[in-house]
């Protein structure tokens, strides 16, 4: 069934076009998620990556790291991500990158590329900048790109926007996704992707380990200016001794912010040597003003940065003191 589709009107149509020429003229492309990678940054890699492989253009899926998340390895080409860059790439394509410092490392300025991304915070730092804060997800602006040029969406590239869409917009619930989100999933859903499959892998494959730090960090609970700011953390020695990663404990914040009373929330832990902050707030509450004031970023509601403190009661409290400063 065809349908027609409002493409992003914040990106510049000529955006998308520019983006198809790059692609066809280059000889190897490396598509780059962005470091601590999501669903959203993986599922919009791996989207092109099925495109690029379908249509035998060469390139390379990279992470600065091999430490993904596993829960995602049904995506269809999830193997071939790698943290080796390649010797020789003539465009490079960022997805879900919020600022430049996300890709995780210098690109030669000499090679075009390619900046899709939906935060707030992103600069258009692209030769090519298909960026637009209001979207759902990134996912959806490369389904804008796919349909704007005519692109056939295979059952694993729509496999691939579908977790994108679904993760980022914590399973259709946030103000981001909008009918024409719906219309877009829905369209995917007709290209072979499936909603209660994708569901079941995204939600019912968690580790032991993660039940066993999630008691541990809601027990860090702090509540402030009456209840509506709250503050958890998470201990280096609880992943020791629970055998965790970091990953495993992420839906606390959201456990949190769940609650009724709860305007504002923030999750410190140490990541790979620095304290990464986590900020989520309801309402007309702008988080990823105070992400920015620490290099970081995000979205309206969802934004975050890193400190470069080991100690997470110290980091905390450094940004709770710039959060009061919205209460004042």
């Amino acid at each position: 069934m065809k349908k027609d589709f409002i493409i992003s009107n914040k990106v510049d149509m000529s955006e998308y076009t520019k983006a198809l020429e790059l692609i066809e003229k280059s000889r190897y492309i490396l598509i780059i998620t962005h470091v601590n990678p999501d669903p959203d940054s993986i599922g919009s890699a791996l989207a092109l990556s099925n495109l690029f492989h379908e249509n035998k253009i060469k390139h390379k899926v990279f992470n600065i790291s091999s430490d993904l998340p596993q829960n995602l390895d049904f995506i269809p080409r999830f193997e071939k991500i790698t943290d080796q860059l390649p010797a020789f790439f003539d465009l490079a394509i960022s997805v879900d990158c919020g600022t430049y410092k996300r890709l995780g490392f210098e690109l030669d300025p000499s090679i075009p590329l390619i900046n899709f991304d939906h935060h707030k915070s992103n600069n258009s730092f692209g030769v090519v900048n298909i960026v637009d804060s209001q979207k759902s997800s990134t996912a959806e602006l490369v389904f804008e790109f796919f349909k704007h040029n005519g692109l056939y969406i295979t059952k694993d590239s729509a496999t691939a926007l579908y977790v994108g869409i679904y993760d980022d917009t914590l399973a259709f619930s946030l103000g981001r996704c909008d009918e024409m989100t719906f219309e877009k999933v829905n369209f995917l859903v007709e290209c072979g992707a499936s909603p209660s499959g994708i569901a079941n892998k995204l939600l019912r494959r968690d580790s032991l380990a993660k039940y066993r730090i999630i008691p541990k960090v809601l027990d860090s609970l702090e509540l402030f200016k009456d209840g509506e700011v709250a503050s958890i953390i998470a201990m280096e020695e609880w992943f020791k001794q629970t055998g965790a990663h970091n990953r495993d404990c992420e839906d606390a914040l959201d456990m949190i912010m769940s609650m009724a009373i709860v305007k504002i929330a923030i999750f410190v832990r140490v990541v790979n040597g620095v304290s990464r902050v986590s900020l989520r707030s309801k309402g007309q509450i702008d988080v990823s003003t105070v992400a920015m004031k620490f290099g970081g970023g995000g979205h309206f509601n969802a934004s975050g940065c890193t400190l470069e403190i080991l100690d997470v009661n110290k980091a905390k409290e450094i940004v709770l003191k710039e959060i009061f400063e919205i209460y004042k």
